[in-house]
C-alpha cells in the first residue's frame, strides 16, 4: 500500500467518525487521475488518443445496505453535508438545485444505472476523498468512474463489456449534468495499466498498451493553479466543441467526413483554408490545432516507444502552443504556470491540460528538476496571482493502474 493511500484510510477514518457513516471493513476503491500526450480534445473530434493513469485520487470507502438507501458524504465537499436518498428517486436531469453541488454526480450514477436497466436493490454507505486538482486531471470521471463500479459491485452486477462502463460515465455527465465531456478522460482511467501508456483506436474501439522503451529518467509533474473549474457545461470547452462540430457539419457535403480527424491529406487542409479562412477564421483555427495534433501523433507514440523523452517534451510544448493559440483553449493562470516552467533546466516540454480555462497544466522533465521547477513556481507564480497562495501546488507523478479496490481494515 502506497503512503498515499494510508494517509487517505486515515482521513476516510475520521470523516467515519465526525458523520456517523461507518464503513468498518468496507472495501475502498481508488480510481486515478489521467495524463493526456495527445490529442487533447480530440475525442470528441474523432482522433486517437494517447494518455496514462497518473497518482491522484479519488478513494470511496463503501459497504452494502440491507435496504435501497444511498448515503454518501465527500470530505471534499463538506458543506453539502451527507446525500441520503433511495435509489431511483433522484432530482430529474440537469435540475438547477443540484447544479452546483458535488451531489449531482451521485444522483446521476444512481439514475444513469436505471435507465440503463440496472434494477439496484441495495444502497450503499460510503464516504469519498480525494486529491486530484480540480480541473486539468479529470476530476469528474474519476469520481463518475468510481460511483458507477461502486454501486454495480454492491448489486452484484459484472459488466463485461467496458465500454458499456464508458458510455454510462459519459451519459451521467452528458445527460444527467448537462457537461458535454468525450470520452477521453474516462478511456484513459478505467484502462490505464501501471508503467505502460492507453492506445485507443477509435474506430475499432481497440486498447493497446505501450511499453516506454529503455529506462529513461524522468517525471511526468503536474501544475495545479489552483483555480477551480466550474464545469465542462460552464466553460469554454462547450464552446469548442460546438464550433468544431459546426464546421464538421459544414465541410460534411464536400468531404463525408463526420469529425474533423477526418480529414488528413494536405492538399484537403490546403484547399479548406483557402475556401474558408476569411469567412471562418475561428473554425479554421480549431481545425488547424486538431490537423496539426494528429501529425504529431504518430511522431509522439514512436518516441515513446523508444524511450525518446526529449521529443516527447516537445512534441507536448508544441501542442500547448497550438492548444493556447489555434484552440484558444488555455487560461492566463495555464499559461503562467507554463512560463515558469518553461525557463527551468531540464523540463522538455509543458502545456495546460484538460477542459482548459483553469484547472492545472502539466510538465515533462528531468527527474533531477523536479525540486528546482517547483522553487522556480513557488518564487513567481505568488507573485503573478497573490490571491492563490497556498492554493497552487506542483506534483510529480507516476503511471499507475486506472482503477483499484483495497480492504478497509
Amino acid at each position: 500500500m502506497i503512503e498515499a493511500d494510508k494517509q487517505a484510510l486515515e482521513t476516510l477514518s475520521r470523516l467515519s467518525g465526525e458523520t456517523g457513516i461507518s464503513v468498518e471493513g468496507s472495501k475502498v476503491r481508488r480510481s486515478s487521475s489521467r495524463f493526456c500526450f495527445g490529442v487533447e480534445h480530440g475525442d470528441y473530434n474523432g482522433t486517437e488518443l494517447f494518455g496514462a493513469g497518473t497518482d491522484r485520487f479519488i478513494w470511496t470507502a463503501y459497504k452494502p445496505r440491507p435496504d435501497n438507501r444511498i448515503r454518501v458524504f465527500s470530505g471534499n465537499f463538506p458543506d453539502d453535508g451527507i446525500i441520503d436518498f433511495e435509489s431511483g428517486h433522484t432530482p430529474p436531469p440537469r435540475d438547477k438545485s443540484i447544479a452546483d453541488t458535488w451531489a449531482r454526480f451521485i444522483f446521476g450514477v444512481d439514475y444513469t444505472l436505471h435507465q440503463n436497466g440496472f434494477h439496484l436493490t441495495r444502497g450503499m454507505d460510503a464516504l469519498i476523498y480525494g486529491n486530484i486538482p480540480g480541473g486539468g486531471m479529470s476530476r469528474s470521471a474519476s469520481l463518475t468512474l468510481n460511483l458507477l463500479l461502486s454501486l454495480l459491485d454492491v448489486n452484484g452486477f459484472k459488466v463485461e463489456d467496458p465500454f458499456r462502463i464508458v458510455d454510462m460515465a459519459q451519459s451521467v455527465e452528458n445527460d444527467y449534468i448537462g457537461s458535454p465531456c468525450g470520452q477521453l478522460d474516462q478511456i484513459m482511467i478505467l484502462f490505464a495499466k501501471e508503467g505502460v501508456g492507453t492506445h485507443y483506436i477509435p474506430n475499432r474501439k481497440e486498447i493497446r498498451y505501450i511499453p516506454l522503451g529503455g529506462d529513461p529518467d524522468f517525471r511526468l509533474v503536474s501544475l495545479d493553479t489552483g483555480t477551480v473549474r466550474p464545469g465542462l457545461e460552464k466553460s469554454t470547452y462547450k464552446i469548442r466543441r460546438s464550433e468544431c462540430e459546426e464546421f464538421a457539419a459544414l465541410l460534411r457535403p464536400e468531404y463525408g467526413i463526420t469529425h474533423l480527424a477526418e480529414i488528413t491529406k494536405e492538399e484537403d487542409y490546403r484547399n479548406i483554408f483557402e475556401r474558408y479562412a476569411s469567412d471562418h477564421p475561428h473554425l479554421c483555427s480549431r481545425f488547424r490545432y486538431i490537423f496539426n495534433a494528429q501529425k504529431r501523433f504518430s511522431r509522439m507514440l514512436r518516441a515513446w516507444s523508444a524511450g525518446d523523452i526529449p521529443t516527447i517534451g516537445a512534441l507536448f510544448r508544441e501542442d500547448g502552443r497550438g492548444l493556447r493559440d489555434d484552440y484558444a483553449i488555455s487560461g492566463p493562470e495555464l499559461e503562467t504556470m507554463c512560463d515558469i516552467a518553461r525557463t527551468v533546466d531540464g523540463v522538455y516540454g509543458e502545456r495546460m491540460l484538460g477542459g482548459g480555462d483553469k484547472g492545472a497544466g502539466g510538465a515533462i522533465c528531468r527527474a533531477d528538476s523536479v525540486e528546482t521547477l517547483r522553487k522556480a513556481v513557488d518564487r513567481a507564480f505568488p507573485r503573478a496571482y497573490p490571491e492563490l497562495e497556498g492554493k497552487y501546488a506542483v506534483h510529480p507523478l507516476r503511471l499507475v493502474d486506472g482503477i483499484t479496490v483495497l480492504q478497509n481494515e
